[in-house]
């Protein structure tokens, strides 16, 4: 790793805007992506997540492809749903600055996630990209019958980066959880809120964060269901800049 987390991106508290890939088909979804970089490009949000949220992982290196020809000194991050080494491979081919894994502790069973520990360091090893971990993360299963302390402490080697959320897409994030985390992983390690984030609660939200993945409150209806809205992505970044510890 070439680079971490506090030096890889130019705020103090960066946001990370979240590509669903909506669409009625490749075609739809690639223009809608297309769209949607352009609004953000250039608003104030630190980099783009391109995820398969809607699509599929021909779809994210549809996505790819336009931002390396159109955008090459965009910074980007990938996230394929159900297939993390996918992912690590596009990471690497693509020159992502980051990728999110959805889980990275205590989604598993024991026997399985050792399996796993040893294929996600040798990945780690050999990419230049930053890893964002979920732990009890939306929609993941707790299957690894230790406590929170101890999946998280597991989380903190496997990762750069631990991302919090709460029940689901778009769901707040509770700030008791956070503070939980928080006290696990202590303040040097990077912590993101991963869902639930929206103007009028993203100074409590980042009180104890170290970042946010906003994708719904970006969004004309507020849901991920939504096309992203350039009035929203205004209203976020100006409550962004109006915290004290943005620079």
């Amino acid at each position: 790793m070439t680079t971490d987390y506090r030096s890889a991106f130019p705020s103090a508290k960066p946001a990370f805007a979240m590509l669903h890939l909506k669409g009625e088909d490749r075609a739809d979804r690639l223009d809608r992506a297309r769209h949607e970089i352009d609004l953000l490009a250039g608003s104030g949000l630190d980099a783009f997540i391109v995820e398969n949220y809607f699509g599929d992982v021909d779809d994210v290196v549809a996505v790819l492809d336009h931002l390396r020809d159109t955008r090459p000194d965009a910074v980007f991050g990938i996230n394929i749903l159900k297939d993390d080494w996918r992912a690590f491979e596009l990471a690497q081919a693509y020159g992502a600055a980051f990728l999110q894994l959805d889980s990275v502790a205590g989604h598993l069973p024991p026997d399985e996630d050792a399996v796993f520990a040893e294929r996600l360091a040798t990945a780690r090893a050999a990419t230049d990209a930053l890893v964002f971990g979920g732990v009890r993360f939306k929609y993941q299963p707790y299957l690894s019958g230790r406590s929170l302390r101890e999946d998280l402490e597991l989380g903190v080697q496997r990762c750069d980066a631990i991302v919090v959320t709460g029940e689901g897409t778009g769901l707040l994030t509770p700030l008791e959880k956070t503070a939980e985390f928080r006290e696990v992983v202590g303040d040097g390690f990077p912590l993101i809120i991963g869902a639930g984030v929206t103007p009028q609660n993203v100074a409590d939200q980042l009180a104890e964060a170290d970042g946010v993945i906003i994708g719904s409150a970006l969004k004309d209806t507020l849901a991920d269901t939504g096309d992203v809205s350039a009035e929203n992505v205004a209203a976020f970044i100006a409550a962004l800049r109006a915290l004290p510890a943005r620079v």
